[in-house]
């Protein structure tokens, strides 16, 4: 039996570490990072993440596609507070599945792990439509950085 943990590897050369500092406006009153804001900064790395492996969202998009967020999982370790410089590491996943697997590792300036999380992105036509196979420029895409031969 093959396990769920045997489908999907993380491509280890396809990661991107990206550092912010964090805003006034990411705070609460007591000067913690909101926890919802945790997602924007996965988003921060999925951008970066794009920008150096040529996957940004635009490049999706010029391509006729989006990729919406169908999941997205989140493990509070440590807090943030205004003013820290926080490293995201962001890693894409490899699988056949036609959706695009990110994981994500928030870290401090102690290098002590703050936030760990995943987001699935599934593959949309122009015309909304869900595609259930990769699409061509992905798999191109793939292909270039090595993910598949």
């Amino acid at each position: 039996m093959i396990r769920r943990k045997e489908l999907y590897k993380e491509a280890a050369a396809l990661t991107v570490s990206h550092e912010i500092r964090v805003r006034f406006n990411e705070t609460d009153s007591l000067g913690i990072v909101w926890h919802g804001h945790y997602i924007t900064y996965f988003e921060d790395g999925r951008e970066a993440f794009g920008r150096k492996h040529g996957l940004a969202y635009l490049d999706v998009f010029a391509n006729e596609f989006t990729t919406p967020i169908v999941k997205t999982t989140l493990e509070h370790k440590l807090s943030l507070r205004y003013g820290d410089v926080a490293r995201i590491e962001t890693t894409i996943v490899d699988t056949p599945a036609a959706k695009m697997i990110f994981r994500f590792t928030i870290y401090n300036a102690k290098n002590e792990v703050v936030c760990t999380g995943e987001t699935v992105q599934v593959f949309l036509d122009k015309k909304g439509e869900l595609m259930l196979t990769n699409p061509p420029f992905y798999t191109e895409w793939k292909r270039k950085v090595g993910l598949v031969k």
